[in-house]
């Protein structure tokens, strides 16, 4: 089950409240105070780990508390601290107050850790009350309170290259031929209700490198506004450095246009986010096996006159899978935030796909 949302509410433990006692002992006369330290309430942290893809374990379990702080006790003992709590999210999380909505961390890279609510202090026992002229306090202080907070967590996958179209184009098809992973697929629109994210190697040992590339659904005109799946899956999209665009070319689809199919997609993720449309993007002509010939050729006068890559392919008979996937590899490790060396005869150069070619096609820094 594929869970990017989750309301939790989490409670610190509260400090153990400060002891009020004596000394009594047979040969200590006036032994004066000895109350010590209520203990602190434990910490409530966060974790980001490679153990998780989803926020399914917080879906059903929203309530979480650390352990309190004990009481203290005479003879100056003070109360154990209260056990902290530790919660792990996936990468890619974006943790946000529910109440504020401030932003309180964002993971991107593994084994972040976070304290997302502070226990509450131990109070004093009496013995920190005694002076040279109050030599008996009755005071002592009561635990304070852990930090409650509620928390929304938003998962958005951390992917290389994202696969954006129409549904049934062939984007879940294309996933499983380049990765490991097995989408459903089926000639329906839809077929896909949830991102699929995979790992696709290059090359071959020592110098094998690899990326990640996610299988993005619902995209359909009006997305941006709720229609389709679009916006519950155009947010992990933000996190992609290379856009791989997938238009049908063949007559399965009953849109006439391919460029027009193109186009609003690329005004859908401009709706969105204005940033998007201006990431590095490859076209790709899929169903080349069954492809139009018109469409074809209406698509590559368009993907030449706006100096777009466009790549044809077929994902059922493997044509072009190849230069695709090694297309995509040298897009990713020249605009990706962490670069890799990719080894590749043909350097790929790529505009942005929208605004026109005259724009700059530098990556924004994010």
């Amino acid at each position: 089950m594929f869970i990017d949302e989750a309301k939790i509410r989490i409670k610190a433990g509260d400090g153990g409240n400060g002891c009020m006692a004596f000394r009594r002992e047979k040969f200590v006369p006036r032994g004066g105070p000895s109350g010590g330290d209520g203990g602190h309430g434990g910490d409530i942290l966060m974790t980001s780990s490679l153990s998780h893809n989803t926020l399914v374990h917080f879906r059903f379990n929203p309530e979480h508390k650390s352990g309190r702080g004990e009481h203290g006790m005479g003879s100056n003992m003070s109360g154990h601290a209260g056990d902290p709590l530790l919660l792990q999210v996936p990468i890619g999380t974006l943790v946000y107050d529910e109440d504020t909505g401030e932003l309180v961390h964002d993971f991107t890279r593994p084994n972040e850790t976070v304290v997302v609510a502070r226990g509450g202090r131990g109070g004093r026992g009496n013995q920190h009350f005694a002076t040279s002229t109050h030599q008996a306090p009755r005071e002592h202080e009561l635990g304070r309170p852990g930090e409650e907070r509620h928390l929304r967590l938003e998962l958005r996958l951390l992917a290389d290259a994202g696969l954006v179209g129409y549904p049934n184009v062939g984007k879940s098809t294309l996933i499983s031929r380049l990765s490991a992973a097995r989408p459903k697929i089926a000639n329906y629109a839809f077929t896909t209700l949830e991102p699929n994210l995979g790992v696709v190697k290059v090359g071959d040992w020592p110098h094998e490198q690899s990326f990640t590339i996610a299988d993005l659904p619902g995209l359909i005109e009006g997305a941006h506004l709720g229609a389709g799946l679009g916006v519950q899956f155009l947010k992990h999209i933000e996190r992609t450095s290379v856009i791989v665009h997938l238009v049908d070319v063949s007559d399965a689809s009953g849109r006439p246009d391919p460029v027009d199919d193109f186009k609003v997609i690329t005004a859908e993720l401009a709706s969105f986010d204005p940033e998007l449309p201006k990431r590095p993007t490859l076209l790709v002509a899929s169903k080349a096996d069954v492809a139009n010939p018109d469409k074809l050729k209406k698509l590559t006068t368009y993907a030449k006159r706006r100096k777009i890559p466009l790549y044809t392919i077929s994902a059922v008979t493997g044509e072009g899978i190849e230069p695709l996937k090694y297309a995509i590899a040298a897009a990713v490790a020249q605009y990706r935030p962490v670069r890799i060396e990719i080894e590749s005869t043909a350097p790929v150069k790529l505009k942005p796909a929208y605004p026109p070619p005259a724009a700059s096609a530098r990556r924004s820094k994010r």
